[in-house]
């Protein structure tokens, strides 16, 4: 593990610090909740109203319930159903929270008065946390638009636009859903190879795209971009994100205008926002861009961005299939690698960039990195990409053979942070298990 740079201990504070810990039980050093994390969530008991919760151990803090222990101006937005209006106020407010959350739960003075409102993580449903108005999906990771080009353009895998633009597509926010929604397999248009003409039916090439999800928070008027170097004053924070895709619909429908069907029909999170603020030990350098390749347009760079708009998470999928379930098997792990490595524009370009005409983000909004792979098979966010489209398909301990996603088979994504001198968080898991279609 990487030391933390000097650099960025000096906007460590308090809530950092490793050697803190909750008086929550579970919330013990190597768990994804510790109290340096806190993320923020919906969640809702069986017939009960949905409301915010704050992520601690094995548990949830009721904020609605914990509400007099909170600022007051906070705490019309903090009993809301959804987290928009919080997300609005901006950093400073989500940074002010995040301290009293941390006095809260660190401090045995609260305890007695607190643990009432703890409820069990597993006794919950947890929901998408914002109403979101748009949801945009982009495609930086380079390795993969490398990876997947070589399968259609073998001598020219990107295409020349890549390195000068964050290529992104808008998305179907109204089919986001939090993790542990069903997959039901979509239908669509396929065309074989050696067809003369498309079939409709279920979709034959299902698959998952390991990404990071972005929250927006306070966004921008209509007509005002962003620039570069307030970006990360936008960004709420960050969860794991599945945009599930169907490969041969894919395939036959996205020439000229891009993907339709082959995504729309949902897109997976996970269910906590964990905060820029959280994840501020774990900034890193953005890659150096290879010799030769262009320097980003001037609305696109920031000297402080390539220091520190890196992020250093370890991304892990694993599938377990219906038949490994039965015989007791553990998940097959597909790949692990870290985000830093896979990603060749900053969340702050993609914030930038997607501003950058004058279109107006607000709270709530959500953006995919696209699918981030690194540069070798150990670490490859997608099956097209480990089954080289199929021809060479993977074993499973159970015998069994995967090119693409069977009925009944549950793929999970996971995510955290590690490094000397700080304290391990997670962004939790983002799970989905595929069911036949209707």
């Amino acid at each position: 593990m990487d030391r933390l740079p000097e650099s960025e201990a000096a906007l460590m504070d308090e809530t950092h610090d490793p050697s803190q810990a909750s008086w929550v039980q579970g919330s013990v050093p190597g768990s994804d909740f510790p109290v340096q994390n806190l993320p923020l969530g919906i969640f809702s008991e069986a017939k009960g109203l949905r409301r915010p919760g704050v992520a601690i151990g094995d548990y949830i803090l009721d904020l609605t319930a914990a509400a007099d222990f909170l600022d007051e101006a906070w705490r019309e937005d903090l009993s809301q159903p959804v987290l928009n209006a919080w997300l609005s106020r901006g950093p400073e407010a989500h940074r002010a929270l995040r301290r009293r959350l941390f006095e809260l739960l660190t401090d045995e003075r609260y305890r007695d008065d607190l643990e009432v409102s703890l409820i069990g993580q597993s006794e919950v449903r947890l929901h998408v946390p914002c109403l979101i108005g748009d949801y945009t999906d982009f495609y930086v990771g380079i390795h993969h638009a490398s990876n997947v080009g070589k399968q259609f353009r073998p001598d020219n895998p990107l295409l020349p636009n890549y390195k000068y633009v964050p290529i992104g597509y808008h998305g179907r926010a109204s089919s986001v859903r939090a993790s542990g929604e069903s997959v039901c397999r979509p239908q669509g248009q396929r065309k074989p190879l050696d067809a003369d003409a498309p079939e409709y039916g279920p979709s034959r090439r299902l698959d998952y795209e390991l990404e990071l999800g972005i929250w927006i928070g306070c966004g921008n008027e209509l007509g005002q971009p962003i620039p570069i170097g307030e970006a990360g004053q936008h960004i709420a924070g960050y969860c794991l994100l599945n945009d599930w895709s169907a490969r041969d619909l894919q395939a036959w429908e996205y020439q000229p205008l891009g993907p339709f069907l082959a995504k729309n029909f949902l897109t997976s999170v996970s269910p906590w926002i964990v905060s820029a603020d959280a994840l501020e030990p774990f900034r890193s350098p953005m890659p150096a861009r290879p010799s030769g390749d262009p320097a980003p347009l001037p609305y696109l760079d920031d000297s402080a961005d390539r220091a520190s708009g890196g992020l250093s998470v370890q991304l892990q999928v694993t599938l377990s299939t219906e038949q490994m379930r039965k015989q007791g098997l553990e998940p097959h792990v597909l790949s692990r690698g870290s985000a830093d490595a896979a990603m060749y524009w900053s969340a702050a370009q993609i914030v930038a960039h997607h501003s950058s005409n004058g279109c107006n983000l607000q709270p709530g909004d959500l953006i995919g990195t696209g699918t981030l792979s690194t540069d070798s098979d150990e670490g490859l966010g997608s099956l097209l990409e480990i089954s080289r489209g199929g021809k060479q398909p993977i074993e499973l301990p159970s015998g069994e053979k995967r090119s693409f996603l069977e009925d009944g088979d549950e793929v999970c994504l996971s995510a955290w942070c590690e490094r000397d001198g700080a304290a391990r968080i997670g962004l939790g898991e983002c799970v989905g298990r595929v069911v036949p279609g209707g």
